[in-house]
């Protein structure tokens, strides 16, 4: 038998030690592959703090609220009560909150950006331009900082996925423990092996700016702007992905053989289509969009104090 069989189906009789060990490699593999509950959400805060520190404070936070979940996950697991999630298919439910939650985080960060109509500002929403004379563009006047305590809500909400390491934790680890105090222990050593390599991508994520040749006052407008996108636009592909989940079951089940044994990596399905989605289309897309916003605008600057 190999390792990752060990760990994707362990036996019965293994002690507690044991048990714990192996959800903590679990929440290691869980982290380090490109998984739809994590690295989008992950990538959005961590990019937008735009500093090494910032980016791990990114990963800690929402692997803290993920944590939390996963130990409330396992303890169910244990008592019997985790059945529902065999019985019913709550992918399509958390993609729509957690893409509402990433939406309502990016509107925040863009403080109205991408709103265009007159009426917003009757309703309560900000203005489009500034009332100097200059007419400053709105995200010069409103934009905000990334608010990274967001994340522990996001990992609460995300906890509720389910996938085939959660299936390994909550219906074959949890079940082995002794008893009912020990229940919650399976999930939170699952959501520290996360947080570790959440940690680690997130401060991979936040430093990626920090490779082009920008001022740091050029770098934050750049992350926030970045962060706020794909916030934005990632959470209406996560609730757009959602809506039709539910509406068509039968596409929750896609799934494409990539030939490798790790979960996360072995199909190409909806999750592996969400973290393209978000990170490699609407983040990366985002990062160099904002980039060359910033390139022009510090360009524009120049000539125009060279006028004077």
């Amino acid at each position: 038998m190999s390792i990752l069989s060990f760990l994707l189906s362990p036996p019965s009789g293994i002690t507690l030690s044991e048990i714990l060990l192996i959800s903590m490699v679990l929440g290691l593999l869980h982290g380090a592959t490109p998984d739809e509950h994590t690295w989008p959400i992950t990538f959005s805060y961590a990019i937008g703090s735009y500093s090494t520190k910032g980016g791990m404070k990114a990963g800690f936070l929402f692997s803290l609220g993920f944590t939390f979940q996963r130990a409330l996950l396992t303890t169910l697991g244990f008592l019997g009560l985790a059945y529902f999630y065999i019985k019913y298919n709550l992918d399509g439910p958390v993609y729509i909150v957690v893409g509402l939650v990433m939406a309502i985080a990016g509107s925040y960060v863009l403080k109205g950006r991408y709103i265009h109509l007159p009426v917003d500002v009757l309703l309560g929403g900000k203005k489009h331009h500034s009332s100097n004379a200059s007419r400053i563009p709105l995200h010069e006047v409103h934009e905000k900082e990334i608010p990274l305590r967001m994340t522990v809500v996001h990992g609460l909400i995300a906890g509720f996925g389910f996938g085939a390491y959660a299936t390994v934790i909550t219906f074959v680890l949890a079940p082995m423990v002794p008893s009912l105090i020990y229940a919650p222990l399976p999930g939170i050593m699952f959501g520290i092996g996360t947080m570790i390599m959440q940690i680690l991508f997130g401060a991979v994520f936040a430093n990626i700016l920090k490779a082009k040749k920008l001022s740091e006052s050029d770098i934050k407008v750049v992350a926030r702007r970045s962060a706020g996108r794909t916030l934005y636009y990632g959470g209406a592909a996560f609730a757009l992905i959602g809506i039709f989940v539910i509406l068509f079951p039968s596409l929750d089940t896609f799934a494409i053989s990539t030939g490798l044994g790790v979960p996360n990596l072995n199909t190409f399905d909806m999750g592996l289509l969400l973290v393209l989605a978000v990170v490699g289309v609407i983040g990366i897309g985002g990062l160099i969009k904002s980039y060359r916003e910033v390139v022009n605008e510090s360009h524009q600057k120049k000539i125009n104090t060279d006028s004077i």
